[in-house]
């Protein structure tokens, strides 16, 4: 099954590979006079990136044949709708006020031009795949008084356009403030739109032109004074409980020697319970093997991070390679979550199977189906087309479906009994009452704050990626966090269920999961301290996606990391009873 999955994952970086070398190389040279493909894509407020709408949607110039690009699926699904512009750059050619179109601009489309103006619009173009972009229009305020306010249209843009020999490296675009167009009558206006371009030569490389793209990597510092302090408390965190846990093993010995008909007490007391299987144990072994799928296609991310592949202007490279590593990846889960289920003397294999196929996707797509509903409503570029739909649900029926059953199938050939190294008694025993403070939510509670605080600092960058126009590549720095997160999500798994068993309380399977999982929570709690507090997003389109698909990305994380902490404590547990003499 590794061997499958292994096979798939590089015919697919392969094919990356080819993609990046085929535009990197061969479409990007250029003679003098040759055309350079130029493109506007989608024009929407600057403060709601998933509000975003066709660049044509609004009466700019429009080429005398339109057409459209076919993008890949990550590109649509980041709403990228290309089209032809109406600007003709040619390589090396310089323009000097160029009168693209002349139009006369009705009171409806004054109006459309206000409000998108009021609205701070931003458009998006692609010059030879570079991004570009500009606002619309601009406010002045006369008073204090919005009815006093003045709307202007910029009709003039300059580019500046930079190239190395026979290459483009960047392009720059400034909006021209002189003779704008006035808009705060209704009235029709005759608008004349130029633009004027200045081609200047770089010694930058080729290879080198999109680090202008991304941002630097200057919150190193930040990073390690936000984690040394969480894992200094981790290591004292670690240290306590190893020195408690040597006392006990100390402790444990002498009471064999010298008193063996004494009464156990504290964790070793409950050996006879510690390997009861848990409630609940198909809906367990689903979240297992649901998580251990997110957690391998999370790696995965990052090695292609590493090959290069995200680079900042690889439009929507991201979401293609969510969607198809997850489809791969799919035997990883059935394998997983058959093999544990078949451990936990489950007996229906087959709807488990199915419970670990919809965990995760069934909520994705139901989120999915209402958001692309109201996207659909508001017209925006971030509803997905029906052709579209229909290759996401192929490739999850026809590799993702086929390759989760595959691994349940295999799953069941190689199962083996659970290890545990005590015999679990008939009868469980009773549970002593604990205090308000060791129960499971105060637990919970305490289990998520320590990982959370390891990546409170990166969140920012990541949600100003996800959520704004800021282009994150520091995949490195976020790899290190990572990392460290899951050190953190361990050893405080480790330590909450030492804690718990000592207090006679075997039920440590679920508790585990939640642990590591609890961070989850935090993340959607810093979402509202995000939106109201670092952002300017608004609107019900926007808030629609913001938290909706935050839930999905939050229960994810909360499926990936409770797998990572119940296997930590599972490994814990193992060891120290096996480290013992149970009768």
């Amino acid at each position: 099954m590794g061997k499958v999955v292994a096979v798939l994952f590089i015919v697919f970086i392969t094919l990356c590979g080819i993609s990046q070398v085929k535009a990197d190389a061969s479409d990007h040279r250029y003679k003098v006079g040759d055309m350079v493909p130029f493109y506007v894509s989608r024009v929407g407020p600057y403060y709601n990136p998933s509000e975003s709408y066709r660049y044509y949607d609004l009466p700019f110039c429009k080429p005398d044949h339109l057409k459209e690009k076919k993008e890949a699926l990550g590109e649509v699904l980041i709403g990228e709708r290309l089209y032809n512009a109406s600007y003709h750059l040619e390589f090396r050619r310089d323009k000097r006020s160029k009168v693209l179109c002349k139009k006369t601009l009705k009171k409806e489309e004054v109006a459309k031009f206000r409000s998108v103006v009021q609205k701070d619009y931003y458009y998006e173009m692609y010059y030879d795949d570079l991004p570009v972009w500009g606002f619309i229009g601009g406010l002045h305020q006369e008073g204090i008084d919005p009815n006093d306010n003045k709307y202007y249209l910029y009709n003039r843009i300059h580019f500046d356009i930079f190239y190395n020999k026979d290459r483009v490296i960047q392009i720059h675009l400034l909006t021209m403030t002189r003779n704008l167009v006035d808009l705060t009558k209704d009235k029709e206006i005759d608008v004349e739109f130029l633009y004027s371009a200045k081609w200047k030569e770089t010694d930058t490389p080729f290879e080198k032109r999109r680090n202008s793209y991304a941002h630097s990597s200057s919150h190193w510092f930040s990073i390690i004074n936000s984690c040394v302090p969480i894992l200094l408390l981790t290591g004292f965190l670690a240290a306590i409980t190893l020195r408690v846990l040597k006392k006990d093993f100390v402790k444990y010995a002498l009471d064999e020697e010298s008193a063996e008909g004494e009464e156990e007490m504290g964790w070793k007391n409950i050996h006879g319970d510690v390997f009861r299987f848990p409630k609940y144990k198909s809906l367990f072994a689903a979240s297992l093997g649901s998580g251990t799928q997110l957690f391998t296609l999370t790696m995965f991310i990052f090695i292609l991070a590493f090959f290069g592949v995200f680079y900042p202007y690889n439009r929507g490279a991201l979401f293609t390679a969510l969607v198809v590593i997850y489809a791969l990846t799919s035997g990883v889960a059935g394998y997983t979550a058959t093999t544990f289920y078949c451990q936990l003397e489950g007996t229906n294999w087959i709807r488990n199977l199915l419970l670990t196929g919809f965990l995760f996707t069934g909520p994705l797509f139901l989120t999915f189906s209402f958001l692309n509903t109201v996207a659909m409503v508001y017209n925006a570029t971030v509803a997905l087309p029906f052709g579209k739909v229909m290759v996401i649900v192929l490739i999850w029926t026809l590799v993702a479906l086929p390759l989760l059953l595959l691994g349940g199938f295999v799953g069941k050939k190689n199962k083996a009994e659970f290890q545990a190294p005590c015999r679990t008694t008939n009868i469980p025993r009773e549970i002593p009452p604990m205090p308000c403070y060791r129960k499971a939510i105060p637990q919970v509670a305490v289990a998520g704050f320590l990982p959370f605080g390891v990546m409170c600092m990166e969140l920012h960058y990541v949600f100003a990626s996800v959520w704004g126009l800021w282009t994150f590549s520091t995949y490195n720095i976020l790899f290190i966090v990572f990392i460290i997160l899951l050190i953190v999500t361990a050893t405080v798994n480790v330590a909450l269920t030492y804690f718990q068993l000592a207090a006679e309380d075997y039920e440590w399977w679920w508790r585990s999961f939640l642990y590591g999982g609890s961070a989850g929570a935090y993340i959607y709690a810093y979402c509202l301290y995000y939106y109201y507090s670092r952002s300017n997003m608004s609107g019900f389109l926007q808030i629609s996606f913001f938290f909706g698909y935050m839930a999905c990305i939050c229960y994810a994380f909360f499926l990936m990391f409770g797998t990572v902490g119940f296997r930590a404590s599972l490994l814990f547990v193992r060891h120290v009873y096996g480290s013992i003499k149970c009768e």
